[in-house]
């Protein structure tokens, strides 16, 4: 697939999520005839990945409730990202003070990074359900909180034939997007490591599983002989669910990857995950000056 037809269907994917075309949209929604496509973002946005400062919670210096407080007042940052693992105990109660205090700070609740739950490329039919099953909680508490998305893992068994891993991971998603779309909860993987590194394997994932809340969430690590994170970005943008934003070692690049990302049509979230305060400080310097916000 060449880049033009890759930008060509993220054109039709907002169109119909726009119009709200179920019926034009990917077979699986047919299921759902009530289902109808989140609607893209018509603007780009900064937001503030929780796992950035996640030794200050670890240190203990605040909590999970804290996190709209700190991403407005610290940083002046419109959205947060979640990460599953630092929820206290997620009753009702605790996600409606969750929920007023992202409201009185301004800040919008745009996703949930799930980790420990499991793999979306388990190699058993009773993991991949328990994959399934253990994620429909975190979706629940998305929607409830007013997020748009939740970001899984999809590894895979180390050295899997990759024929395989397809198969299990499309059934993967294949059930756990059943659960979402009546949500109007997106899911998307993360190049985490094994089969999610592989563009090209991730690219027929996508593919085959071909339902408009199914994406991609690219890490934008720094290059290495062993991933090459402009070519990775550029297969995925088609199916960008939002960016986890990191700062490249040079400016260059950085502007490279933004000017990339705009020019493919997609507008949304860049969540800076970039480590400590004085990287988030810069990485929202590098974002401003080159997504002109």
């Amino acid at each position: 697939m060449n880049t033009r037809k890759q930008y060509s269907r993220r054109g039709f994917i907002e169109k119909t999520a726009l119009l709200g075309a179920a019926g034009l949209a990917a077979p699986a929604l047919h299921v759902q005839s009530k289902t109808k496509a989140t609607p893209h973002m018509t603007h780009d946005d900064i937001s503030l990945a929780q796992w950035a400062l996640v030794q200050e919670i670890r240190d203990g210096k605040w909590k999970n409730l804290d996190f709209p407080q700190i991403a407005r007042e610290d940083f002046d940052l419109n959205g947060i990202e979640f990460v599953n693992t630092l929820f206290e105990v997620p009753t009702v109660n605790y996600l409606n003070q969750l929920k007023k205090n992202a409201d009185d700070h301004g800040v919008k609740m745009v996703l949930i990074m799930i980790d420990a739950e499991g793999d979306g490329c388990e190699p058993t039919p009773e993991l991949r359900k328990q994959f399934v099953i253990n994620h429909r909680k975190w979706i629940d508490i998305a929607h409830y909180l007013g997020c748009k998305a939740i970001r899984t893992n999809c590894r895979g068994p180390e050295d899997v034939d990759k024929n395989e891993a397809l198969k299990w991971a499309a059934e993967s998603y294949h059930m756990l997007l059943e659960y979402s779309m009546q949500a109007g909860i997106s899911v998307c993987i993360e190049n985490h490591g094994g089969v999610s590194n592989d563009a090209h394997w991730m690219v027929a994932l996508l593919k085959e599983v071909n339902n408009l809340y199914f994406g991609s969430y690219p890490d934008w690590r720094g290059p290495s002989d062993e991933f090459d994170n402009v070519d990775y970005l550029e297969k995925m943008l088609p199916w960008a669910v939002g960016m986890s934003y990191r700062n490249q070692p040079t400016e260059e690049l950085t502007a490279q990857m933004i000017q990339l990302s705009r020019d493919s049509g997609y507008k949304g979230w860049y969540g800076i995950e970039s480590s400590g305060r004085e990287a988030i400080f810069q990485g929202k310097e590098l974002l401003k000056k080159y997504l002109k916000i």
